[in-house]
């Protein structure tokens, strides 16, 4: 086999394997698929190219460490792939340290930014009729915002309450029966 052939694009789940095999060439196959996906969302959830590319980083390091643990019962590879991300970033946007190193008013600017760049029609754009799509559009409004709130544009469920102006415990059970919905609807 040529390496030009062994290095075609394959779904992730099949890179996922493929390191799980040890064979780091599936950590390039998930980047040359994802890549570009993978830095959109860390930039939009971090609005810091720098953050958003430790992010990528160390979510291929995760993959790389515990590829081995996947279980395709439990998930998508992709699926697994962007929770993996998303929770690198949320770990980065509680470690004060590094958001501090900005002046106050940079970092202020910089939140405010991120709170008015969330815009919620965005899922409607999904081409064509895809599952998720019919999926989401079968939520009510306001589980389907918490939802996209919370898993695209990457708010903790507080920032949430706060920003609809509804109590805490209404946003977490908002975005606990969005995804059970999901689930039975995605199944």
């Amino acid at each position: 086999m040529t390496e030009a052939a062994s290095s075609e694009i394959c779904s992730v789940e099949e890179a996922v394997g493929i390191c799980a095999a040890g064979d780091n060439r599936g950590i390039d196959m998930i980047l040359s698929e994802e890549g570009g996906r993978l830095l959109g969302v860390a930039m939009r959830m971090l609005t810091r190219r720098d953050l958003a590319e430790e992010a990528v980083q160390d979510t291929m390091v995760q993959v790389w460490r515990k590829a081995s643990q996947y279980r395709a019962e439990t998930g998508s590879a992709k699926g697994w792939l962007y929770t993996i991300l998303r929770n690198r970033c949320r770990n980065i946007l509680r470690d004060e340290t590094r958001l501090t190193a900005l002046p106050p008013d940079e970092l202020t600017m910089m939140q405010d930014a991120r709170q008015e760049s969330v815009t919620l029609e965005g899922w409607e754009i999904l081409p064509g009729t895809t599952r998720l799509k019919d999926c989401l559009a079968s939520l009510d409004a306001s589980g389907r915002e918490a939802i996209l709130l919370a898993h695209v544009a990457g708010f903790s469920h507080g920032e949430i309450s706060a920003r609809l102006k509804v109590p805490l415990g209404t946003v977490k059970s908002w975005v606990r029966r969005s995804l059970v919905s999901l689930r039975g609807c995605l199944s």
